[in-house]
Parts: structure tokens; sequence; C-alpha cells
């Protein structure tokens, strides 16, 4: 990946990719480079490809939202940058991000206080609203973000723009820092030095394009209705009727995306070979359905297939899959606002005895991805500084395998003399229903187990993970079975703020730091750390992944690859931002 450009006044977009918080099976969301393994067909996009045709995609999960406001998960990501002009985005195998309803690289002020975008002319909304973007609706897409009623979950990133709210608003509210001086020219006023931090995120879906005078009767009620709403501006939309309905969406069971018949190909960078595309998001067993994809026609998977038909893939079928290392890690967070996880040694006796290459075969082996041992993952820049592939050198983490007799040690500095817990708290564990995340919840539970824990393992709809239980602290997970973090952007803020700043814990929900981590000199490092550049930024980022790994909040168990299969007689393309199929630019042979 390209490293931060963070000179006064040079674009920033060289900070390459990528998305979100994770679901348990797709890699929300991306190590290092958008490139393939040694393995496999290259994630890069085909060089011309055959327009037309209907394209299904097998997947037993849904979006989190359709609202470009909202969502912060990776099966969102796939469906909103396909319908979507975010300022900026990225194409298959290319770790740069690329002018999208921008026109052109921003323009950053000597002093990192001023971002400037010029937008492409003459782009118009889909179906109903059908007139041209201008700078307002980005303007809009902000200030909504910031309102409860919306619920925007990484607003943290665009914090220093002058006027942003502190909290999320009742309604939605103007943010003076943001202003339109045309119809093509936004300006962001930032209160801090921190621009080489913001346009970055400026490729993230908040900045997608929203019709105030469309969608402010929607995001006047609490929660918004937008979702069922949206409005495209990409090369696709759902499907939708006179009045705007997503008659195309079914929660919990299918998405389709059609033509926007306001798309101008002259004013996009994709192809968007496709006519349509057919989404399933409740398939029963995943197995089955990679079966039918690896024999059958025009279809492909919405995540990583389960450990036999992803080695079937990877030997036998070697033309019709493609594998992106996906710049970030999955783990199970322990939740510090529950018994007694509380207890920083019982912690450190769960990572000490955990056996990460036992739940890594769960997930698939070795085409899966790396033992993890920090939260900085491969590619990212930091993770030489904070000790690469071997870590930090927490005794802890020092063997992948583990050890069980250290845990012992560990469990009787945190009281229990016999190596072993011996309380009477029965922990919550949450995972998917569905393999590979049912199958590493099932591998740890053993684990813990082993210990002495008792563990009360609940199994729900994989989307339902997040937004119903995990992110939501008054469930009282106690462990997450099914976690993830990928990187919004390609710098280790990203990485470490939403998951392990104390003010990201959101005790009312959509809280993405799931271990409940607060602690006031992490926070005062990561505050002085985002305001750096250049060596010294990543520095400073590795120095706060050891301390977060000094706390123990989580099991970082691997570092992971994304692999995404279809049938013979597709010519697919993965994306690195998101790290899944890439509809704009896959088509059928």
């Amino acid at each position: 990946m390209m490293r931060l450009v963070l000179a006064g006044g040079v674009s920033a977009l060289a900070l390459g990719v990528s998305a979100c918080g994770s679901d348990d099976d797709t890699s929300s969301t991306p190590a290092g480079s958008a490139t393939t393994a040694s393995t496999g067909t290259p994630a890069k996009a085909p060089t011309e490809g055959k327009q037309g045709g209907v394209l299904t995609q097998l997947g037993a999960s849904d979006v989190d939202y359709l609202d470009p406001g909202h969502s912060y998960y990776t099966g969102g990501y796939q469906v909103i940058y396909a319908t979507n002009k975010t300022l900026y985005s990225f194409k298959p195998g290319e770790d740069v991000p690329v002018p999208d309803l921008a026109d052109g690289e921003p323009e950053i002020a000597p002093d990192n206080k001023t971002i400037t975008v010029k937008l492409q002319k003459n782009v118009k909304f889909a179906p109903p609203v059908n007139r041209v973007i201008t700078s307002k609706d980005v303007k809009y897409a902000f200030e909504r973000a910031f309102s409860k009623n919306v619920g925007g979950q990484y607003t943290f990133f665009f914090a220093s723009i002058v006027g942003a709210p502190k909290k999320p608003t009742t309604g939605v509210k103007p943010i003076s820092g943001i202003t339109t001086p045309d119809d093509n020219t936004i300006v962001f006023k930032l209160s801090t030095a921190s621009a080489p931090s913001v346009a970055p995120a400026l490729v993230m879906p908040i900045t997608a394009p929203v019709p105030q005078e469309y969608a402010e009767k929607f995001d006047a009620k609490n929660p918004s209705t937008y979702n069922t709403h949206v409005v495209a501006s990409g090369p696709y939309m759902v499907k939708n009727d006179a009045q705007g309905n997503t008659t195309g969406y079914q929660a919990g069971k299918s998405i389709n995306l059609v033509r926007n018949p306001n798309w101008n190909k002259a004013t996009d960078y994709r192809p968007a070979y496709l006519d349509e595309i057919k989404i399933t998001t409740n398939e029963s067993n995943m197995s089955v359905a990679a079966q039918q994809i690896l024999e059958g026609s025009h279809m492909a998977i919405d995540t990583n297939p389960p450990s036999a038909e992803l080695k079937l893939a990877v030997t036998r079928y070697k033309e019709q899959y493609g594998q992106v290392a996906s710049g970030g890690f999955r783990w199970f967070p322990l939740n510090q606002k529950i018994k007694p996880l509380d207890n920083i040694n019982v912690r450190k006796a769960i990572l000490a005895g955990f056996d990460r290459t036992a739940a890594i075969k769960a997930r698939g082996g070795k085409f899966v991805g790396d033992p993890g041992t920090h939260f900085i993952p491969p590619g990212v820049p930091g993770f030489e500084e904070a000790g690469g592939a071997k870590g930090p050198g927490q005794d802890f983490l020092a063997n992948p395998r583990g050890d069980a007799a250290l845990a012992a040690e560990y469990m009787k500095k945190a009281g229990y003399p016999s190596g072993k817990y011996t309380g009477k708290e029965e922990l919550l564990m949450i995972t998917a229903n569905a393999d590979p995340g049912k199958a590493q919840a099932l591998v740890a539970k053993a684990q813990l187990e082993k210990l002495g824990f008792k563990i009360r393992l609940r199994q729900v709809p994989q989307d339902a993970v997040y937004t119903e239980y995990c992110q939501v602290p008054k469930k009282e997970v106690a462990i997450c079975g099914a976690a993830g973090w990928f990187k919004d952007f390609n710098d280790p803020q990203s990485m470490l703020e939403p998951t392990f700043k104390g003010s990201s814990y959101n005790p009312d929900g959509g809280n993405n730091n799931l271990g409940a981590l607060q602690d006031p000199a992490i926070d005062a490092a990561m505050d002085k750390a985002a305001l750096l550049t250049g060596d010294e930024r990543f520095k400073a980022w590795a120095a706060i992944d050891k301390l977060i790994v000094d706390q123990a909040p989580a099991i970082p168990f691997i570092w992971d690859k994304t692999t995404i299969i279809w049938s013979k007689d597709v010519a697919g393309a993965v994306n690195g931002y998101y790290t899944l199929l890439d509809y704009s630019f896959t088509s059928l042979k």
C-alpha cells in the first residue's frame, strides 16, 4: 500500500484502502495491498468485459444499511459503492484512490486546516430525484450523518471540522465549517491541523451525495427511513418505484440492483458491464451455495466460502477465485464491563492459553490468513514499527498454539489458586449461525471452557451479530465470537481509534469499542498521534498498539485474507477497499 503523503498542499489520496467494521465472514472491509496471494486469479479488474447479463450473488448475510450515512459494514459497502458516487473511491487491484464524484485531487492548504474539493459537473441523481448533483448535496450528507436519527458511526474522523457536533444532534443541523462557494465546490475548514487525517477519509460512504429536499422528510423521523428510500448516484440503483420506495430490497432475503437510467458513463471511471445483480441474503447452507457457484453459471459468493469449498477452489478451480489481503484482523473482544473480564490477569490468561492456529483452521486454514500478534495489520503503516509479525513481545501472545502453563500462572495472579476460573459467572458469547464464524466460535468456546469458564454460546444471523448484539452494550455480550475490523483508510489511526479509544465506547448502541477499553493514557496518546505526520506518526501509533496489547482487550487471532469464488463463466473482480466482488467491474464471459 502507498504510505501517507502528508506535505501541506499535496494530495492525501495516496492513503489507500479500505472499508469498515467487518461482518463475521467478510474481510468489513481490507492487509496491505489489494493484490492476490501467490495463487488464484488476480484481484485487479479484467482489462475488458462483455456488456450485459444478470449476475446472482449467494450469501447468508444482509447489509446493515443501504443508507450511506449509516452503513459501516462490508456488505453495505459493496452495495453502496455500486449505487453511489463518493468523492473518491478505488478501482479493483489499485491502492491509490481516484476521483469519483470529485473532479481532481483534494486541495490542502499549507497550514493543513482547509481542504477544498471540486466536483464533477452534470452528474445526476437516479429516479425519482432526476436532477444534477451539487456541492450542497455533499454538505447535507455530512450534516445528516451527525444526526442521531441517521446514526453515522464514524463521524469521529471528521470531528475536527469547525462546528462539527460533539455528540449526535436532534435532527439535522448545519455545520459551519462546511461551505459551498458554488455548486461544484465544497470546502472543509478544520479547527486543528488535521487535514492529513481528514482528507483520506473522503473515500468513505459519508461523502455520497444526498438530496436534502427529498431526504429531509425521512431524516426527520427517528430513526431515519431514508434507508428504504435511498437515491442512487452511481451506475446501479436498488430497484424502486415512482415514489422512491426500494422495492428491490427485502430485508433478510434479497437485494435487486438494476441500472441507474440517469448514469452517464462519461462521468464515471467504472465500466458497469452487468445489467442487473440479484443478491440473496438468506442462504441457509453456504457449503451447498459454494458448490453451486463453483459448478454453476453466472453466480458468485458474498464472502469467504466455508473451509472445505475454499480448499476445493484453490486446488481445483484455480480460475474461479480472487484473493486479497484484507488490511485488518479478526478478533475475539473481551468485554471489560463484565466480570471476570474486568480483571486484566484473567484477560491475559485467556490470550496466553488460546490456540490461535486452531481458530484459524476452523476458518479455513492457511488460505485465510496468519496468526495475529497485535492490532495494526500487515500493509498498514506502523505494522513493522509495532513489531511486525512477531509483535510487541508480550509473553501471553508469544505462542500461537497457546501456552497452558503460562495461562495458569496468570489465572493464579488473578486470584484463582488452581490456575483455572472457579467463579459462578456465565459468559455470553455471540456468533453467526453460519460457517466459518460459527466454526471459529465453537473452537473459542472449547478453549475457554478448558480454563474453567462457563460459556453460553448463542448463534444468530450474521447481519444481527453486530447491530443487534455485539454493538449493543445493554445486551451484555461478554465475548463477540464473530468480530473483525478492517481499515477505513490506510493509516493506523483507522485501525485503533474506532476500536480502542475510550470516547469510541457508546453505551447506547452502535458501539465499535467491543472490549470497552477506556484507558486515559491510551486516549491521550491517540490525541497526540492524530496530529503527527510521517515516520513520527507511524512510530507513535505503533507505541499505542503496544499499550493496547498490554491491556489484553481482545484475542487478535488472525490477520485476514479474503477469497471470493465465482462460476466459470464469470470474470470476477475483487475490490481491495471492501474486499468483496466489485459489481461495477465484474462481467459475464
